[in-house]
């Protein structure tokens, strides 16, 4: 795999360049030649002319683009509108398609399926790049559709975006399919000889406790914990109430959010007059966000530390799709400092993105202010000696503003907020132990009487159709157990009980609890009076047949009833007490109904 890179200055210029390729193609081995095209150029007609001199030049190469927020050339930002990159695959087995569809949020699914067809009847495809327009619309449910292609397929991409960030005007494009404003790309690649690893690096930190988002629609983030969104920011970080505030500052704050198990970040773009954030991507309601906190130093520890993984991956070609706002975070002096590193293991090339996409961990993931790379190689690797980017030499990372003491001012906040988050979770664990003890019988672990007769009175409100039933049971001449073997045996007869109860009731929508002493009651939410009677001669046979060490087999008796139209719990309860006395009147062991 071999790679040229180009920054258009004139048609002159360019074709020289086109020219140097042609002669090294013709002199080595090359099976495809595709040219990624990315422009902050917004002008159509220069566009296509730029394209029209590929297919002059080069006839049978292949290209693909969109308009970007600004191009990154040699693993750096580039001062050329225009930039693009040249890829010769050299292996005869690799193979490379291009796909390009209309793209909204209404045929997502379409194209999704489109895809898959394709990717099931080609068993070759091992990757697929995208680019896409995507600004003003959600594309979870894309995302989600995507997620169901074969796992084995790596998926990563960006979105396209226009220089001017207040403009929803995006473009991509590619070869024999023109330039669409609504449309996304794939570029499919695969073969026996063809390599690829793709990985995402943030750096942001998070600091403070999680909130829950508890409103949301879309891209609008209303409120977090029941508060307007905004409210965090005004309270930790003193965030005046204005757009322009929110824009300059939540670059270095943005909120940091665990999506599907990975952790993504999410950048707010402007705010609305109630306290509602407009956020540059979808924030789920019911998920848990923080704020978090980036700065150089910790970036660059970050992509220095995931980086050294794609060094050994040795790759020949690295492709970025690095979020626009990382771009605004750094500012134009120091973005290259994040992706030169990578231009010394290979060529490095991208654009900035109004979006990332990345397949990991299952399931196809939109990122925020997130640097996604996919490394490409052909063949095996050459054992040459790996980049270390530890010695890479960086200038301008420091600046004065970002202290040693504030760096330790950040360590400190990320303890205090770990050691917080571990005694919350101490705290939740607590509570929910209390809360089971609150309403269960400490011998047994069934439901005490007071959540019996709690769940009882619920199913009587919310009684259907099929029935509310009870089923009291009583273990027969458990006095004499007590009195002969004691009581420690007397609560191991209890404990029996109880499993063979758990175990008939498993899988049965039901409530089973211990009513006093040797009594208890099962509530039967959706069962009738039929089915309640076979429930509770099963719980008499499994009871008989289990025998303990000195009290040997014991029996119960049981009542069963219906609840009537208009019953209350007590009448219902009063009905089932009447029935179970009968059972123990008619010799004992037996199950009698009462109508």
């Amino acid at each position: 795999m071999k790679q040229f890179q180009i920054a258009y200055k004139n048609d002159t210029s360019f074709r020289k360049a086109l020219d140097v390729i042609k002669r090294w193609c013709e002199s080595n081995r090359a099976y495809t030649v595709l040219f990624r095209l990315y422009s902050e150029d917004m002008e159509l007609d220069h566009i296509k002319h730029v394209c029209d001199i590929i297919n002059e030049k080069m006839p049978d190469a292949l290209y693909l683009g969109c308009s970007t927020h600004a191009n990154i050339f040699n693993g750096a930002l580039s001062k050329a509108k225009i930039t693009m990159s040249c890829t010769i695959f050299e292996y005869a087995s690799t193979q490379v398609k291009l796909m390009q569809f209309p793209f909204t949020e209404e045929n997502a699914k379409e194209v999704v399926d489109k895809l898959k067809e394709y990717c099931d009847v080609n068993p070759w495809v091992s990757a697929v790049e995208m680019h896409a327009t995507m600004l003003g619309m959600s594309v979870r449910e894309f995302c989600d559709e995507m997620s169901i292609l074969k796992d084995d397929i790596q998926i990563f991409g960006g979105g396209a975006y226009n220089p001017k960030m207040d403009n929803t005007t995006t473009y991509v494009f590619s070869k024999g399919n023109g330039i669409s404003e609504h449309g996304i790309v794939f570029l499919l690649f695969g073969g026996s000889d063809f390599h690829i690893y793709s990985t995402y690096i943030a750096g942001w930190k998070p600091l403070t406790r999680n909130f829950t988002v508890t409103k949301a629609d879309g891209a609008t983030l209303s409120e977090l914990d029941g508060q307007p969104a905004f409210d965090i920011y005004q309270r930790y970080l003193n965030i005046k109430n204005s757009s322009d505030s929110i824009i300059s500052n939540t670059l270095e704050f943005p909120l940091f959010m665990d999506y599907k198990g990975v952790e993504v970040l999410r950048c707010p773009l402007g705010l609305n007059e109630d306290g509602s954030l407009m956020m540059a991507t979808e924030t789920p309601e019911g998920s848990h966000v923080r704020i978090a906190y980036g700065d150089p130093e910790t970036i660059l520890a970050n992509i220095r530390h995931d980086g050294q993984k794609i060094a050994a991956f040795q790759p020949e070609v690295i492709q970025t799709f690095s979020c626009a706002a990382r771009r605004a975070f750094w500012g134009d002096e120091n973005i290259s400092d994040e992706t030169i590193l990578f231009n010394s293991i290979a060529p490095t090339s991208g654009f900035y993105t109004s979006g990332e996409f990345l397949f990991t961990n299952g399931a196809m993931r939109n990122f925020n202010i997130t640097l996604v790379l996919a490394a490409m190689r052909e063949g095996e690797s050459k054992n040459d000696e790996i980049v270390d980017l530890y010695d890479a030499k960086l200038d301008n990372i420091e600046s004065e503003a970002r202290t040693p003491l504030i760096r330790r001012f950040v360590s400190f906040i990320e303890a205090t907020t770990k050691e917080l988050d571990e005694i919350n979770k101490k705290l939740e664990e607590t509570n929910k132990k209390l809360a089971i003890l609150s309403i269960t019988d400490g011998l047994t672990n069934l439901y005490n009487r007071t959540e019996t007769e709690r769940r009882i009175r619920y199913a009587l409100d919310k009684r259907t159709k099929k029935g509310v039933s009870l089923i009291m049971l009583d273990v027969d001449d458990f006095k004499k157990v007590n009195d002969i073997y004691g009581h420690a045996e007397g609560d191991r007869v209890l404990i029996g009980l109880s499993d063979v109860l758990s175990k008939v009731m498993a899988d049965v929508p039901s409530a089973v609890g211990r009513w006093g002493g040797e009594e208890f009651m099962v509530l039967l939410p959706s069962s009738d009076i039929t089915k309640a009677a076979k429930l509770a001669e099963k719980i008499r046979k499994e009871f008989a047949s289990v025998s303990y060490e000195m009290a040997g087999c014991q029996t119960v008796s049981l009542g069963v009833c219906q609840a009537k139209d208009g019953e209350t719990a007590d009448a219902l309860c009063s009905r089932v007490d009447d029935a179970l006395y009968k059972a123990k009147a008619n010799g004992k062991n037996q199950v009698v109904k009462q109508d």
